[in-house]
């Protein structure tokens, strides 16, 4: 079964930037949609940004030209760069794959924006 494995996350100042990296145990651009959601503290897990199977992107308003998701086909690696971080983007960042009859997590990696 794929697994996806989060990392980059971590402690950055307001307007900072991180760039969080999911990488797949396999390849599965060509069968699963992708996604980045996250967690704030109290809230509920919410979406971020998704890539469809064509690589088409689709990114939340709330972080709209300041998130970039992407992946790199060769490396089976789910990308979200995060610009101009702000406080309330604190949250536990998850990785998601899903298809018609098929749906997997990450662990998630925790991102914190604070001064």
């Amino acid at each position: 079964h794929v697994q996806l494995v989060e990392s980059g996350g971590g402690l950055v100042q307001p307007g900072e930037s991180l760039r969080l990296s999911c990488a797949a145990s396999g390849n599965i651009f060509n069968t699963y949609g992708m996604g980045w959601y996250r967690q704030g503290p109290g809230k509920e897990r919410e979406v971020v940004a998704t890539l469809d199977l064509d690589g088409h992107p689709s990114v939340e308003d709330s972080v709209r030209g300041r998130f970039i998701i992407s992946r790199d086909i060769a490396k089976n690696t789910l990308y979200l760069q995060m610009y101009n971080l702000k406080p309330e983007d604190t949250a536990v960042y998850y990785c998601n794959a899903a298809k018609w009859d098929d749906e997997i997590w990450g662990q998630g990696t925790q991102v914190t924006v604070s001064s």
